[in-house]
C-alpha cells in the first residue's frame, strides 16, 4: 500500500503499471509518458467529482501566465501547421481505442469534454480514461483512484501516448521541459485549491 502522504508530483511509472488498471489491456502499445500524483484526496464516491472537473477544465483560463501563453501558442502552432484538423483525430488518422473496448466498459464511456479535445473512452468506479489524437500523436489521459486504506483514496494521473513517427517523437521530446517545469506544476496547484475549496468537501469545482 503507498503512503498517501509521502506522495506528490511526479512518480515512477511502476506507481502505474504495478496497479491492476483495465487500461493495461487497452493500451498496451502505448508507452508512458508521465505519472503523476494529483493533490487530492477523498473517499470512494468523490473519484467521479474530480473527473467531471477534468472534464470541465479549460487550461486556457489558468491562473499562471506563463500556462496560458504556452497553451495558446501550442494551440495556434497547431492551426497554422494543420496538426489538429478534424481528420487527424480518434477514428480518422488513427483508430479509436474504442474499437479495443470490453462491452462491459463500452457501456460506460465518462463524460464530454467541454474544452479539452479529448474523447472519454471508459469511466468506473476507480478509473477514467479520455484518448486524443492529432498530427504529432494519440495520447490517453488516465485518472485513477488509488486505495490508501481506511476508506480513503488518492487521485493519480497517467500520460500514455504513441508517437506519430519522427515529427511526433520530436515534438514530444521538445514540449516535455515545458511541461515539466510549468504546465504540469500550475495544473497542480490548480486543482490542489478547487478541491481544497469545494462546497463541504464535498464536491469539485472546475479544475
Amino acid at each position: 500500500m503507498i503512503e498517501t502522504k509521502r506522495l506528490h508530483g511526479r512518480l515512477p511509472n511502476r506507481e502505474h503499471t504495478s496497479l491492476p488498471w483495465r487500461i493495461h489491456e487497452i493500451a498496451h502499445d502505448f508507452r508512458i509518458e508521465d505519472v503523476w500524483a494529483l493533490p487530492v484526496h477523498g473517499t470512494r464516491e468523490d473519484f467521479r467529482m474530480l473527473v467531471q472537473g477534468f472534464a470541465a477544465g479549460d487550461p486556457s483560463q489558468s491562473p499562471s501566465r506563463l500556462s496560458r501563453a504556452l497553451w495558446n501558442v501550442r494551440w495556434k502552432i497547431g492551426e497554422l501547421l494543420g496538426w489538429d484538423e478534424a481528420g487527424a483525430g480518434p477514428g480518422r488518422r488513427v483508430p479509436t481505442l474504442r474499437e479495443r473496448l470490453p462491452e462491459d466498459l463500452v457501456a460506460a464511456p465518462g463524460p464530454d469534454f467541454d474544452t479539452l479535445p479529448f474523447t472519454p473512452l471508459y469511466l468506473i468506479e476507480d478509473e477514467f480514461a479520455a484518448e486524443i489524437a492529432n498530427r504529432t500523436m494519440h495520447g490517453v489521459m488516465h485518472l485513477s483512484w488509488v486505495a490508501v486504506g481506511r476508506g480513503r483514496y488518492r487521485g493519480q494521473m497517467a500520460v500514455l501516448v504513441k508517437p506519430n513517427g519522427l515529427l511526433g517523437a520530436g515534438y514530444m521530446a521538445l514540449i516535455r521541459p515545458f511541461r515539466h517545469l510549468i504546465v504540469y506544476p500550475s495544473m497542480m496547484r490548480q486543482i490542489e485549491r478547487r478541491w481544497r475549496a469545494r462546497p463541504g468537501n464535498a464536491g469539485l469545482e472546475r479544475v
